[in-house]
C-alpha cells in the first residue's frame, strides 16, 4: 500500500483547498472541482459541503478511484469511505480548526456532512 510522503501530506494539509477530479465509469477524470481538505495524522480526508448530493462525491463513490491537486501535489488516489465515529470526530474539530475563519455558513455543513467523510488514500 502506498502512503503518503511528509512532504506530501505538508503541502496538502497546508493547502487551502483540493482540485478533486473522480474518475468516470471508462476510468478517465472528470473536471476537478476545488473542495476543502484536512489532515489527521498520517491521512487526509475530505467531505461534500452538499452531503450525499455533491456531483463529485457521488461520482467518488461509484469509482472510488480519481485524481487530486493540491499544493503542487498531483497524485492518483483511492477514496475510502470513513464510518468510525472517532475518526468522524477528530475530522469535525480539523474542519472547525482549519476553515473557522470563514464562519458557521461554511464550516457547519461540513460538519454536519460527516457521513460524506472520504480518505484519500495515494495510488
Amino acid at each position: 500500500m502506498t502512503t503518503w510522503t511528509n512532504d506530501e501530506l505538508t503541502r496538502i494539509g497546508h493547502a487551502e483547498e483540493l482540485r478533486i477530479a473522480p474518475s468516470r465509469s471508462d476510468g478517465t477524470p472528470r473536471t476537478p472541482v476545488p473542495i476543502w481538505v484536512v489532515r489527521d495524522g498520517d491521512d487526509l480526508y475530505v467531505r461534500s459541503f452538499h452531503g450525499s448530493a455533491g456531483a463529485w462525491y457521488r461520482a467518488a463513490r461509484a469509482r472510488h478511484e480519481g485524481r487530486i491537486h493540491s499544493g503542487g501535489v498531483d497524485k492518483d488516489v483511492t477514496f475510502v469511505k470513513v464510518t468510525d465515529p472517532g475518526v468522524n470526530d477528530r475530522i469535525d474539530t480539523a474542519y472547525r480548526a482549519k476553515y473557522g475563519r470563514y464562519g458557521a455558513s461554511y464550516v457547519n455543513p461540513m460538519v454536519a456532512s460527516r457521513d460524506t467523510t472520504l480518505k484519500l488514500v495515494p495510488r
